[in-house]
C-alpha cells in the first residue's frame, strides 16, 4: 500500500474526535467543607419567668399588698411583659418543634393581652358592663366568666403535662386553683375566695419562677451549688 493512501486513511479515522477520561490519573484532593451550625438558645425560660412575674404582681394586687386596690399596674405585667414575651417565645418554640411549649406561651400570651384589655378604657368592657360609671353586677359576672373559660383551658394544658416536672405540674395546678377561686368571687363577691385566690397565685408564681430558673442556671452561668433541680416526674418521654 503506498504511503498516499495510508495518509488518506489515517486521516479519515483522526476526523473523529472522541473525549476521553483518563481514569488512572490521580485525582485532584477534594476541599474540605465545614459545615456551619448554628447553635440556637432555649426561649423557655423567658417565658416562664414572665409568666411568673404576672402572676406575682395579679397576686399581690389581689391581696392588697401596700393598701393598693386600684388594679391598673397589671397593665404594665400583663401587655407590655407577659404579653409580648410569652407570644414571642411561643412563636420560638414552634419554630424549634415544640407543640406543647407553643401551644401554651401562645395561649397564656394572648390571656395576658386579653386581661390586660379588661382595664383599657378605650377597649371599652367595663364602659359596656357600668351603670353612671359604676361597673354593675353584670360585668362581674362577666368577668367569673372569662376566668371560668381560662380555668378550663388551663386544666387542659394541666393533663397534658403530667409527665413532664414536678414544677411545671405544680404552676399549672396552682393556676387552675387560683382562677377558679377568682371565678368564683367574681359571681358571688365572698371576700374570702379573692384572698384564696391570691395566695394560690403566689405558689403558682414561685413554683413557675423554679421551673424557670432550673433551665436557666446552667453550669456556664452560675456555680453548681446555685442550680436548681428539674425534679422530672418521668424518666422518658415515651
Amino acid at each position: 500500500m503506498s504511503s498516499g493512501s495510508s495518509t488518506e486513511k489515517v486521516g479519515t479515522v483522526d476526523a473523529y474526535y472522541i473525549e476521553t477520561v483518563d481514569v488512572e490519573a490521580a485525582s485532584q484532593p477534594s476541599q474540605t467543607v465545614h459545615r456551619y451550625e448554628r447553635t440556637l438558645g432555649n426561649p423557655t425560660p423567658v417565658g416562664m419567668v414572665s409568666y411568673a412575674t404576672v402572676i406575682l404582681c395579679s397576686s399581690l394586687l389581689t391581696l392588697h399588698a401596700g393598701s393598693v386596690y386600684t388594679p391598673n399596674l397589671l397593665l404594665l405585667f400583663s401587655i407590655l411583659y407577659g404579653g409580648i414575651a410569652q407570644t414571642l417565645v411561643g412563636l420560638m418554640e414552634m419554630f424549634l418543634g415544640n407543640t406543647y411549649n407553643a401551644s401554651v406561651f401562645l395561649t397564656f400570651g394572648s390571656f395576658n393581652f386579653s386581661h390586660g384589655a379588661f382595664y383599657l378604657p378605650s377597649i371599652g368592657i367595663a364602659a359596656a358592663y357600668s351603670v353612671d360609671g359604676i361597673p354593675s353586677e353584670e360585668y362581674y359576672h362577666a368577668l367569673g366568666l372569662f376566668l371560668s373559660v381560662w380555668t378550663f383551658v388551663t386544666f387542659i394544658f394541666t393533663i397534658g403535662a403530667l409527665r413532664t416536672t414536678l414544677p411545671i405540674v405544680g404552676m399549672l395546678g396552682c393556676t387552675v386553683l387560683a382562677l377558679s377561686c377568682l371565678a368564683a368571687n367574681a359571681f358571688t363577691g365572698i371576700e374570702s375566695l379573692a384572698i384564696a385566690g391570691g395566695a394560690l397565685s403566689l405558689c403558682c408564681a414561685f413554683g413557675t419562677y423554679y421551673a424557670g430558673l432550673s433551665m436557666l442556671w446552667t453550669k456556664q452561668t452560675t456555680f453548681s451549688f446555685i442550680r436548681l433541680p428539674p425534679l422530672l416526674l418521668s424518666p422518658s418521654h415515651a
